[in-house]
């Protein structure tokens, strides 16, 4: 055990604007790991719905990029989409 008496933290000691829900997915500190199961199954749904094939091997960011684009096309979110963001 380290004999510094500094705590680790989580968060910041400044407000973020909106809660980081605008965080581009790429700086994700999960973003390179494969797509999560709930990822994958709203693709496929949303994917099948607009007649687009995409790859299986998708990372998490690149899921949410697709998800967020196929909702804007398909409509089925309005306002504020930010695809799976509590995996960020």
């Amino acid at each position: 055990m380290d004999n510094n008496n500094e705590k680790e933290t989580l968060g910041s000691p400044t407000p973020e604007p909106d809660a980081g829900l605008d965080r581009n997915p790429e700086d994700w500190v999960t973003g390179d790991e494969p797509m999560t199961a709930a990822q994958r199954s709203y693709l496929d749904t949303l994917a099948r719905e607009a007649g687009e094939e995409l790859p299986a091997d998708l990372s998490k960011a690149e899921a949410s990029k697709h998800i967020d684009r196929l909702q804007q096309r398909s409509g089925r979110v309005s306002g504020n989409s930010s695809g799976t963001s509590a995996d960020s």
